[in-house]
Order: C-alpha cells, then structure tokens, then sequence
C-alpha cells in the first residue's frame, strides 16, 4: 500500500511515531486487505485502525500529563491522528475496496478538512468535519468512495459531520449562507487531488471573498454580539463556556476569520508585519489562545466526552490538572479562574485592536443610524469625534499630560460619546505614563472624583478603565482584585465586576430609578449624605480580598493611604475607613441576629455612634447586597434593614436606656389590645398572661392575633397549622400550635425541609400552660413566597409528617447535593455568645448548607435538652450560619466551657452526618 502524504510540520506533544507509526499501520493494512471477501477487509483496517487511534490518543494525553500547557501542540496532535485515520480510510476505499486506477475526468475526489478540523486544531472530542470535493456532479465510483470511507470512519467511533459538493456548488452556497461560508474559510486538502482543491481556492477568493469583505465582516460582528446575549452577556460569567463565551475561544477565531479574510493571511503571526498587532498585542493573542485551548482540552478529557460548559465542579479539576495550587490564602481554583477571566478581557482588548485596522482601511461600516443621523457634539480638545464615538485628535499631544489618560472617561460621560477603539488601544499601549506623580496629584484625583459624582453614571467610566487597565494602573491597591473570582454560590460577579455592580446601584438611586423598591434609601440620599464618601467607600469596601487577612480589617488599612489620595479630607477619609471596616456589620446583625431582641438593637447603636454612620452604613449594606448577583436581594432582607434601621435610629435619638424587654413588652400588649379589641376584657386578660416575656418581644403582632385564635378551645394531642404571604418579608409565614413536649421544633424543622422549603426564620415560645407557639417564615428556591396553589399541599405534607406518617430522618436519606455544586468547600465553626442576649445564649453555627441540616441541628440540641426559643437562619449561596437562642435545661445560659465543648462535639457530628447522607 503506498504511503501517506507528508504530515504537517506543525509540532506535537509526542513524538509522531508515538502518536501514529505510519510504517507499522500500513504493513499492518497491507496485510489484512490481502483477503478476497471486502467486508472482511473493511472490518480487518477498521480493526487496525482502530488500535492505532488508542494507541494515539494514549500517547497525547500522556505527554499532556507531563507537560499540561501545551495545548497548541495538543490541539495540532489530535488533528495529526485524525488526518492519519482519514487519510488511510482513504487508501482503503480507493485503492483496495473501490481501485480505480484511470479515474475520468467526473471521478477526481478532494477530501478536505473544513471548521476546526480544515484549521487543523482539535480538542479531544471534538467534531471532524469532512468535505467531499468533486469537479461537477457526483459520479457512481466518488460515491462509493465516500460511503466506505464513511462508514470506516463511523465505526472508529469519530463524530463525522460530512459534505460531498461540487465547485461550483461551493460557491453557490457560501454566498447564500455565512457559516458555511466561515467553514470553507478553514479548508485545508486531507488526501485526494490538489488541483482540484486549489480550483477551488482560487474560485473562493475571486469569485467571492474579494468581493464582500464588508459583507462578511458586519455578518461575523452580528453573529458574535447574537452570541454574546445568549451567553449571558458579561464577560465574567462565573461558569463560562468556554468555545462560545465573551472572552472565550470562538471570539479568537472570529478575529482570526475576519482577518484571514480581509488580509489573506493563513497564519495570525502575518498581522505583525501588516501593522494590525504589534509584537506585544500578538502575544497576547497567543497567550490567550494558548491557555483557552488549554482549559478546553483538559476539560474534554477529564469529562470523558466534548464539554465546553466551565461548570464549578469542572473547574476545579482543570485547575488541578493545569498545575495550579492553593496559595496566599486563595483556592487553586480561584487563581485559576482569575487568569481565566484576565485572559478574557484580553481578547475583548484585541478584538477592538483589530476594529480600529479594520476602520483605517475603511472596511468596517460606520453604524447606519449615525451615518444617517448623526448629530455633532461639541468635543472639546484635545479629543474629537471620530465615526459616532470619542477619540483623540492626536496621539503626541494626548500623551503629552499623562492626566488626559482620566480626562478622556469624563469627556465621554459628558458628551455621551463611546470611546473610539484607537484611542482604547493607545491608552493601552501607553499604562505606564500613570505613575506615581499622577497618582499623587490633586488634579488627577479631583478628574477621578468627578467621573464618579458628576455625570451620573459612574459605572460606565469605570467599567472600561478597569478592562483598559486604567483604573488599577491610577489605584494600584485594585489590582489584586481585577478578575477575581470568589468560588462559592453566593457571588455572580468577580470581585471588581461586583464593586462596579454595586457603585451602579447607588446611581440608580441617587438617579431615583428605585425610590419604589428602596425608599429608605432614596429617603436618605434625598435628604443629603456626603456623596464623596459614599462612592469612595464602594469603591473600596472589598478591596482587600484574596488575602489571608479578614479583607475589612486589610480593606480599611488600604482606605486609610487610598482615600486621602483622592483627595477626601480627614474626616471624611476617617469616615470611608470605618465602612469598610464594618461593611459588613448591618448585614450580619441584621442577617444573623434577632432584631426583635433589644440586645442587638443596643450592641449595633453602640457600633455605629451617630446617626450620618447610620444613614451611610444602610446605603451601603443595600447597595452590597444587591450587587452580590441576579436574585439575592429581596424583601426579607430589605425588612430585616428597615427594622434595624429604625430601631437604631430611635435608641440613637431617644437614649440607649430606653431600648429594654419591658418597654418592647408593653408596647407589643398595648398593639395587641388594639387589634383583639372586639374580645371581652377577661379573655383578652387570659390570652396576655398565658405568654412569657419573649413572646410579645419577638414575633409580630399580626402572628401574635392568628395564635390567640388558632389555640381557643384547643384538644388535646391536635396540631394546628396556619399558612398564610407575609408579602412585606417575601416569605411564606407558617404558624404551628399544639401541646409542648421535648423535640417539637426539630419535628417541625424536619418536616419543613422535606417539602424542600427555605426556612429564613424560626421562633418557638412555650406558653404557661404547656403549648408549643412556633412561627416559621418560608420561602420556595427562588427566594419568594410560596405560590397560593402550592400551599395546599404544603400544608398536607406538614401534616402528614407531623401525624407522623412520613419518618423524617428516613425520608432526608437520598436527598443529595447536586454534583456540580459538591466543590465548594465551607469550613466548619461553632461558636457560643453570651453577651449578644441578656437572656439567651446564642449559638451561631457557620457551615455548608445541605438538606434537612436545620433537622439534624435542631436534633442534636433536644437531645442535649437545650431549649430552641429561635433560630435565625442566613443562606450565603452553599454556606448557612444558623443562629439558635437557647436556655438549657433549667432556663438558665450555657455559661460552662465543658458543657459548650460538650455540645459541639454533638453538633459537629450531626454536621457530619448530614454531609455523609447528602453526599459531600
């Protein structure tokens, strides 16, 4: 059998012999075709050819193994195996299945690589796409041909996307349709007949190409935008894919389409020499490429199958198999993803590179509706308007004052103008004029100052300073945080996507788009805070991350140099410090204590002092929040603030004194007595005496009205249940009465996770005749109250369980964390606080959040006879902190240190057996 064609002198991961010996497999087919029957002779070379792919693919993900960055030489062996095993399925059909040794005219055959496969980079699994090529119409041998080579190709278990056309049919159809017009961009001749590929080569460019540049580039700039909305639109999506992305592989190769076509070039290193990348651009060009195929490859072979989706559980074994490593207080995974997310701002960078050449040789089309109704604005110098967006009037004088680097941001916020891609590129190019001396002038800072407060709308400057390095080049102490991706369920956004989020929030505030939704907010912001600090403190409250260090603790030493840099004067610098030190402070009272309780009330007056801090910690607790991601904000969260707001506001005007138990008792029985006004004095008397204390102290009137009446006249051993919307805390409210005995709310707990509710609060209070009064707030997985048609059967649920129908420890088993979100890892810890309760001890118990946790909890502390007066439950994405109010036996504090030791032990191992029955 003759031999194959010379391979390509691209360089692989192991040696060609390794990956397919060309000399042995042909011996090998020569042999088997000897026989005379050709369904044994295609079943011998499938057979052969088929130990040969093995053995190839063996050999590439070893030497992958053993050097995991190379993925360009990866990608180039893949495709080296796979033209091997086309090129002898192609020796097979024709010179041993079919032999046509004069073939006519009609009977020549090309076999081209087309997409991927024809550019001769291939992950793992991916596609092979084949073109037939014939000079007319398909002749009774080429179609013989292409059927053996086919089903031999089949059964080598490729995934074949395949076409068999005619020249001119080539032509016909990439004219009518752009994607197989991009995939005969990529053709590359596998085996068969040369002339008749290069006929069509010199078709497609003087028949077609030349002639519709434009054409194909508007088409591939509208297919990548179309692309871009699917995905989500944001370059920092935290589970990214990686082919279809912004920032990812296809958008490379759409650079890489749009320059072949217009400048005919067949490698990217040719767009140097033509001046459309410099040197520096180009590498990162190929350092992007380079790491993008890199991720996708591993990601093919850890899958076992093609994979593209960059899922949580997925990332972190490519981080692992790339050679990344936990460091600097960080998870490998994180690092990982935070070059990931660098390198795809990188190829929005190139991609704009590539726009401004394309707009200098007056290829790309200006925007239609600004050449026909483009209306002038007044540019001010040393800028001007160039094809409906800013740009410089000239690069020498721009560059001159390092300071026109920032004036550019707040010329385009002023005039409404986007920035021109030159000007982009030439800002880039030029980072290092930012230096110490711009940093440290007044100028340059006041610049900065009015990008934030002045146009209102900050969030559009700073989004592309930051994607233009700018912004951490002028804040050096930001760049740590570019890019940073924080693994865990609870943030959407990297860590400079979401401090751009949540300085976006407060201008949609200050701009009165959510005096609806916020009106405590608006409230304060109509009635005038210091905007300075408000936005500077945005700015940095979490740029301390990615260190060992507490990031408020670090994040308010950074303020300290950084804030005064911008030019804030003492005080208000002394202000910025202290938010950032406890931007976090409202969230967690609010989130993870009683509010009800006038000790917490107390303790977050005493923190916060004044009531500016006040104001200016609750803008800035609602703009964090809301920045966190899509779904995270809701009205409980904006109650639980009013509340705390409110009470705050009141001890800091009225005194400290006044925030007790008795006040807040007498108050809640004088609000009860208004409502139940319509009952005779003596019952109303009975009804108030038959509670303790903490009862009218922690849940709220309306609750207190539906107990009086669901425990009238009621039997003994019955169950009373009551769901009803508490549209003003997003929640569904679930009132249970019944005869108290040891272990009621862990049931009750239990039997609220097996309906699979989100329970965000829980109270349980003990009356002075031996009733259990216990109020549950719910919410579905999206974070809202239940649906009115799923509440009966929620209700029926709850009382199967409580009838005791339905075991809940049996009907937990089975009930596993889904695979994907198994990566996450939240350590463990378990503390006890006796001064945040003047009666309470309070448990706070910070883990990973898994199915009927709260039951086993709950369990634990009954069967220690620690007594539940509440729980306040706070979900962070996979991480829960579960706060319990409790009283041990003889309704005293858990003031013992052996008995704390004791007690955690206990919930330890029920932490541990939730995670072994819900799979972690």
């Amino acid at each position: 059998m003759e031999d194959l064609p010379a391979a390509t002198a691209d360089p692989l991961i192991a040696p060609p012999g390794a990956i397919f010996d060309d000399a042995a497999v042909l011996a090998a087919l020569s042999t088997a075709c000897a026989t005379s029957d050709p369904a044994d002779r295609r079943r011998a070379a499938v057979a052969i050819l088929s130990e040969a792919r093995t053995q190839g693919r063996e050999a590439i993900r070893r030497g992958f193994a053993d050097d995991p960055t190379r993925a360009r030489r990866v990608t180039h062996s893949y495709a080296h195996l796979t033209d091997r095993l086309v090129q002898c399925a192609w020796l097979v059909a024709t010179r041993v299945l079919h032999p046509n040794p004069i073939p006519t005219e009609a009977e020549h055959l090309a076999v081209m690589g087309v997409g991927g496969y024809g550019r001769g980079e291939m992950a793992p699994f991916s596609d092979v796409d084949l073109m037939f090529l014939t000079p007319w119409k398909v002749s009774p041998w080429v179609e013989s041909v292409v059927e053996s080579m086919l089903y031999i190709l089949w059964d080598l278990k490729l995934k074949v996307g395949h076409s068999t056309r005619a020249v001119k049919d080539c032509l016909r159809l990439a004219a009518e349709d752009y994607t197989i017009r991009t995939a005969l961009l990529e053709r590359r001749l596998i085996c068969g007949d040369a002339r008749l590929a290069e006929t069509l080569d010199t078709r497609l460019w003087s028949d077609l190409f030349r002639k519709t540049v434009p054409d194909f580039i508007e088409a591939k700039l509208a297919e990548r935008d179309e692309r871009h909305i699917k995905q989500g639109g944001q370059r920092y999506i935290l589970e990214p894919n990686v082919k279809e992305a912004k920032g990812g592989l296809r958008d490379l190769q759409a650079l890489y389409w749009i320059a072949k076509y217009r400048y005919r070039v067949q490698e990217t290193t040719e767009l140097v020499p033509l001046g459309v990348f410099t040197g520096a651009e180009f590498e990162a060009f190929e350092a992007a490429e380079r790491f993008l195929w890199c991720v996708r490859c591993h990601l093919h072979l850890i899958a076992g199958r093609a994979v593209d989706h960059l899922t949580f559980d997925m990332q972190v074994d490519v981080a692992n198999a790339m050679g990344y490593r936990d460091h600097a207080g960080r998870r490998a995974v994180e690092h990982f993803m935070q070059d990931y997310f660098r390198h795809a701002t990188r190829v929005g960078e190139l991609t704009r590179i590539l726009m401004v050449a394309l707009e200098a040789d007056n290829i790309k089309r200006e925007p239609a509706l600004l050449g026909l109704f483009k209306r002038r604005r007044r540019v001010r110098a040393p800028y001007v308007e160039r094809q409906g967006r800013l740009d410089v009037a000239d690069d020498a004088t721009f560059l001159a004052q390092p300071i026109n680097q920032l004036g550019i941001f707040g010329e385009a916020l002023r005039t409404g103008l986007f920035l021109h891609p030159h000007a982009m590129r030439l800002m880039a190019a030029n980072r290092h004029l930012i230096d110490r001396d711009l940093r440290e002038d007044p100028a340059a800072a006041k610049l900065f100052l009015n990008l934030l407060l002045k146009y209102g709308n900050p969030e559009r400057a700073l989004r592309r300073m930051n994607e233009l390095e700018v912004l951490s080049a002028f804040i050096p102490e930001f760049g740590p945080i570019v890019a940073m991706m924080q693994f865990n369920m609870y943030h959407s956004y990297t860590v400079d996507e979401h401090t751009i989020q949540v300085i976006s929030n407060l201008a949609q505030i200050e701009r009165g788009e959510l005096e609806e939704s916020l009106p405590l907010c608006s409230g304060i912001l109509q009635k005038g805070v210091n905007r300075r600090v408000l936005y500077v403190a945005l700015l940095l409250h979490d740029i301390g991350k990615g260190r060992p260090e507490d990031h408020s603790i670090l994040g308010a030493r950074i303020a300290r140099t950084v804030a005064p840099r911008l030019g804030l004067r003492p005080r208000e610098a002394e202000t910025v410090e202290w938010l950032v030190r406890h931007h976090l402070l409202m969230s967690d009272m609010a989130q993870k204590r009683d509010i009800a309780d006038p000790r917490t009330v107390r303790d977050f007056a005493k923190a916060v002092k004044t009531r500016e801090r006040l104001d200016l910690l609750t803008v800035v607790t609602v703009c964090d929040i809301r920045g966190v991601g899509p779904g995270v904000w809701n009205n409980w969260k904006a109650q639980l603030l009013r509340d705390l707001h409110r009470a705050t506001a009141a001890a800091l005007e009225n005194g400290l004194e006044d925030v007790n138990r008795e006040t807040r008792e007498a108050k809640a029985k004088k609000l009860f007595r208004e409502r139940m006004a319509d009952w005779p004095e003596a019952r109303l008397r009975a009804e108030i005496g038959r509670h303790y204390g903490p009862y009218w102290q922690g849940i709220p009137t309306a609750a207190q009205v539906r107990f009086a009446q669901m425990l009238e006249g009621l039997p003994e051993g019955e169950i009373r249940v009551d769901l009803e919307a508490d549209p003003d805390r997003d929640a569904t409210r679930v009132l249970m009465t019944c005869q108290d005995h040891p272990g009621i709310f862990s049931r009750l707990a239990g039997a609220l996770s097996l309906v699979g509710a989100n329970i965000v609060d829980a109270r349980t209070y003990t009356t002075k005749d031996g009733h259990a009064t216990s109020a549950f707030w719910l919410q579905d997985a999206e974070g809202h109250p239940y649906a009115p048609d799923r509440l009966p059967r929620l209700r029926r649920m709850i009382d199967r369980i409580l009838r005791g129908e339905v075991a809940t420890h049996d009907a937990l088993e089975g009930q596993e964390i889904k695979k994907r979100e198994r990566r996450f890892q939240v350590p463990t810890n378990i503390s006890f606080d006796n001064e945040g309760s003047d009666i309470y001890t309070i448990i706070e118990v910070d883990t990973r959040d898994r199915p009927g946790l709260l039951y086993d909890l709950t369990q634990a502390l009954a069967q220690s006879n620690i007594s539940i007066a509440q729980a306040v439950i706070a979900t962070f994405g996979e991480q829960v902190v579960d706060s319990f109010y409790v009283k041990d036996l003889f309704g005293l504090k858990l003031m013992s240190k052996a008995k704390q030791d004791a007690l955690e032990k206990k919930l330890r191992a029920a932490i541990t057996r939730a995670a072994e029955r819900a799979g972690v």
